[in-house]
């Protein structure tokens, strides 16, 4: 007979132990986490992240995460370190080894051959009187009591823990260099969120028509020139050239069930005089939040009220903004 378990009660207790050691982590931090932010402020070259194991996988995460917020990481694996891959290590570098243990046989062998390079070297330790927390410059503590598995072997909370205090050491060094919302487009140039970050609208208008119609023109033509461009709207264009308002196909709709002499009126009979424009310059992000704003699926795109062009909902679609 198959017996029934309670997996939601086994995850909550996962979860549950994975944030006290989290919470017991912030009550680690010290001054020596102050210092390795500094020491790798100061770093002319990379820091270069080392460990074995399940470290190891941790530490290539932080090693993204370094790298895609400003600060230039690379991965070593200890066990390759021993073996050739030590010359990676410039004399301008900064180490970080990662070991629950610090005391694991490739750890224990590559510490003193970084000493002899002369690089810093920064500890991400859950035992603070262990071999490599003993012989680091600065210790940043990563203790978890035990793991969140029964038998206490998976690592589950100690990678965590590492990996929660290498999020903070990126942060760190995220805020301390003043790392801006341009920096982090330059990283991640692919993408829906890249395209948040650095696509504006002059780089999707372009691609569109530009339907305009004079105040004084028909209904007739101005539905013309709206089922033409396949917009759903068109400009109305002042003889200066300057934005008079917009009409959709929408307000054709609405106008036509209130005038029983619809074909009679002109486009400024039937325009919005106020239309909701965008910039060149704008981020295409923006326009995506005016649109759902203002429950419209198009604007116009002016600059001082000069009619550029239109920029459609489905053109943000179609850059996978929504």
């Amino acid at each position: 007979m198959k017996v029934a378990k309670n997996h939601q009660s086994i995850a909550r207790s996962v979860l549950q132990a994975e944030a006290e050691a989290i919470q017991n982590a912030i009550a680690q931090l010290d001054e020596q986490f102050d210092d390795a932010v500094d020491t790798l402020l100061a770093c002319a070259g990379r820091l270069v992240v080392t460990g074995v194991g399940k470290s190891a996988l941790i530490g290539q995460k932080i090693v993204a995460t370094l790298n895609s917020t400003g600060t230039p990481a690379l991965f070593m694996h200890a066990a390759d370190a021993i073996h050739g891959d030590l010359g990676m290590i410039q004399h301008n570098d900064v180490v970080m080894a990662i070991s629950k243990s610090g005391n694991t046989a490739e750890i224990k062998a590559l510490v003193p051959l970084l000493k002899r390079a002369e690089v810093p070297l920064i500890a991400l330790v859950s035992d603070r009187k262990s071999y490599l927390a003993r012989h680091a410059d600065f210790v940043l503590l990563a203790h978890a009591e035990r793991e969140a598995d029964p038998l206490n072997l998976a690592p589950t909370t100690s990678t965590t823990v590492a990996l929660a205090l290498g999020d903070a050491l990126a942060v760190s060094l995220l805020d301390a260099r003043g790392f801006t919302r341009q920096d982090f487009a330059r990283y991640h140039p692919g993408g829906s969120l890249g395209k948040k970050l650095y696509l504006k609208v002059v780089d999707i208008f372009p691609h569109n028509a530009c339907p305009c119609v004079s105040p004084d023109a028909m209904v007739r033509d101005v539905i013309f020139t709206i089922s033409a461009n396949r917009l759903g709207a068109t400009a109305v264009v002042d003889q200066a050239g300057l934005l008079a308002g917009i009409i959709t196909d929408g307000d054709i709709r609405r106008m036509a069930y209130q005038h029983n002499a619809f074909w009679e009126l002109h486009a400024q009979d039937v325009m919005t005089p106020t239309p909701v424009c965008i910039s060149p310059d704008d981020y295409a992000v923006e326009a995506l939040r005016l649109m759902q704003e203002k429950n419209i699926s198009q604007l116009v795109v002016a600059d001082q009220k000069q009619v550029k062009g239109f920029v459609h909902l489905h053109d943000l679609l179609r850059e996978g903004l929504v």
